[in-house]
């Protein structure tokens, strides 16, 4: 387990309830300076395979990505981790479904000036929109998950749905298949063309 990892579990551990000693300890150790907030372990697993394409250590730069189980979480870990708690800066990335929540949270932290960013439905649809319906299935065909698609596409409930719909509800069908693909599908990005909420974000950091 890398110190970063640590700092994360303590963190963790601390929004659950827990005490929040080890997480103080650890910010001051390592040092962390930028919490990004993100709602769920696929956006990590996106945000962590574009940093390491563009040959970037986020823990050794002090940034820590954090998955906060959803959005209506981000209020809490905002004011665990920004200035009223560790006074670490704040970013993160969100649906523009939940973009209320993660403006209140920031707000309520004392953080409103510090940007988060905002995915049009959510990070897959960008990442698939960005890579075209055709290049999605590829890559599901090479990860050995094109049977499942197939056998997926054809029920009644996706008839009629638009195809860039169709495969965004069938990564969030499998346990892990969204955190798996939001790997798979960050590395294959043109450098060129990377979905604005996800290349905004990174840029920030």
């Amino acid at each position: 387990m890398t110190d970063m990892e640590a700092f994360r579990d303590a963190v963790t551990v601390w929004a659950t309830g827990g005490p929040g000693d080890l997480a103080y300890e650890l910010a001051t150790q390592l040092p962390v300076r930028t919490a990004v907030l993100l709602e769920g372990p696929s956006d990590v697993a996106a945000v962590d395979a574009l940093a390491r394409s563009r040959g970037r250590n986020l823990a050794a730069e002090g940034v820590c990505v954090l998955s906060i189980g959803g959005a209506m979480s981000v209020g809490h870990y905002a004011r665990l981790l920004g200035s009223p708690g560790l006074g670490l800066r704040l970013t993160g990335l969100c649906d523009e479904a939940e973009r209320p929540y993660y403006a209140r949270g920031f707000e309520q932290a004392g953080a409103a000036e510090q940007n988060f960013f905002v995915c049009a439905a959510d990070l897959e649809d960008e990442l698939i929109r960005v890579l075209g319906v055709a290049r999605v299935e590829e890559l599901v065909g090479a990860e050995g998950d094109l049977r499942a698609l197939k056998t997926f596409l054809r029920q009644p409930a996706q008839r009629g749905r638009a195809p860039q719909q169709q495969f965004r509800r069938f990564l969030g069908t499998k346990k892990g298949r969204k955190i798996r693909y939001g790997r798979v599908l960050t590395e294959a990005l043109d450098p060129e063309r990377v979905p604005a909420p996800l290349d905004g974000l990174l840029s920030s950091v």
